[in-house]
């Protein structure tokens, strides 16, 4: 099952502040793009997750959320951690951490 589109547009909406977001169809679930490099993944189980490096996952790890893991039987771990779900309730902050992502995809685009 694809990540439902009311899903999707919810995300969308809130992130509607920061300019150039494109939303691509990926393995069932959603990528969000800016500038050509994907920031965010929505999945198919409609869970919005960020993409982290050293310097924002520490913010991901103290509001206590979970790593992407994209498949439960492999060990496999991404650099996206989930949105806290405070956040879908405050536009303006969840745009910040968006961009905070964005930034985290920009330093580690060639690895």
């Amino acid at each position: 099952m694809p990540v439902s589109p009311e899903y999707r547009d919810y995300i969308l909406d809130l992130l509607s502040a920061m300019e150039g977001v494109l939303p691509r169809a990926m393995f069932g679930g959603c990528g969000l793009f800016r500038d050509g490099l994907m920031f965010a993944i929505i999945t198919r189980t409609d869970r919005c997750y960020f993409r982290v490096d050293d310097l924002n996952r520490p913010d991901f790890e103290a509001a206590g959320c979970e790593q992407f893991q994209p498949h439960e039987n492999k060990p496999m771990r991404m650099p996206y951690y989930e949105v806290p779900v405070d956040l879908l309730e405050d536009p303006e902050e969840l745009c910040a951490w968006a961009e905070n992502a964005w930034a985290a995809a920009r330093r580690n685009k060639n690895k």
